[in-house]
């Protein structure tokens, strides 16, 4: 049997190739900003599993991108597919219509696609879907509400940004109403956004002589509303229910205040979520496609301290 010599020189030579480079895999992570507090939360605990992973997975990297509006976003997108060759790409979609054509662009690429929590306006792109129960998020305000309202009564209810969740979480709450005798007088996007929900909410006022509650629907919109309220000198309006967990709220809920006495989780940390997902699926044969989905719960005071987490940003 005849043996070939490899000398030093040449294992070395060999042994400096460079191997991983050649190996290594892009995935990009588009964002929104932090335009409120719930993307505050996604930002943070997204920029901590990157770095976490980045030390994890060596054979991986990470290109990270916040976007302030769509059309930003979906040029980060069409840049990462351009000039990073990504593999994969994890998106939290700004508005889900206008980013759904980009998206569809890198999953043509071959590149594999996570989408998180904000749908995309046509179905079957992404090869997994991170999000929480959004139809189950309508469906526990709703119930809520029915419970706290036996009578029946008027309320208002706020819309976040036009997307597939906003609508599926619509969809359960009037489902979970209807009989009841709660009757919504108006409904209008307050776009997850203090601003606007103080906005809306004040239009509200001006239009309605009796308002008995407010669905918020989320945090930052309830802060919003409350601001509204309190401005008004109004005393009709009995609670507000948001949701998401925002430790604010939740303090609010566990301290007994009469205008948050519930909350509803949605947390932001999904995002790290999908990520650690999608660099598993790069890096091994574990079957991650699919959905994966995180339930929504109802916090009231006696489990408030169980959803407070000092620490967090949101």
């Amino acid at each position: 049997m005849k043996f070939t010599k490899i000398t030093a020189a040449a294992l070395a030579a060999t042994l400096a190739m460079p191997v991983f480079a050649q190996d290594t895999k892009v995935i990009g992570v588009s964002i929104p900003a932090a335009t409120h507090g719930w993307a505050g939360g996604m930002n943070f605990h997204a920029q901590q599993a990157v770095d976490r992973l980045e030390k994890v997975y060596p054979e991986l990297d990470f290109v990270l991108a916040t976007a302030s509006d769509p059309a930003k976003q979906v040029n980060d997108i069409e840049d990462m597919l351009a000039t990073r060759n990504i593999s994969a790409l994890v998106v939290l979609p700004f508005e889900s219509e206008p980013l759904t054509s980009p998206v569809k662009a890198v999953a043509d690429s071959g590149a594999w696609v996570t989408v998180v929590d904000r749908g995309l306006a046509q179905p079957g792109i992404e090869d997994l879907y991170v999000a929480g129960d959004n139809p189950g998020f309508g469906k526990v305000s709703g119930e809520y509400m029915v419970s706290a309202m036996p009578d029946g009564g008027d309320i208002v209810v706020f819309r976040g940004i036009p997307t597939t969740i906003d609508n599926e979480r619509v969809e359960g709450f009037e489902n979970a109403i209807d009989g009841s005798g709660i009757n919504i007088l108006a409904m209008e996007h307050g776009n997850w956004n203090r601003d606007d929900s103080f906005t809306v909410m004040q239009d509200f006022l001006s239009k309605y002589d009796k308002i008995d509650a407010v669905w918020a629907s989320d945090d930052d919109m309830a802060i919003g509303v409350l601001a509204a309220i309190e401005q008004s000198g109004r005393d009709d309006i009995k609670f507000v229910l948001g949701g998401a967990g925002m430790k604010e709220m939740v303090a609010k809920v566990r301290d007994g205040d009469p205008m948050i006495p519930a909350d509803v989780t949605y947390p932001p940390s999904m995002i790290a979520t999908a990520i650690e997902l999608t660099a598993v699926g790069l890096t091994s044969t574990a079957p991650v496609s699919g959905t994966f989905t995180i339930g929504s719960v109802l916090i009231t005071s006696e489990n408030a301290a169980d959803f407070y987490y000092e620490d967090s940003p949101f």
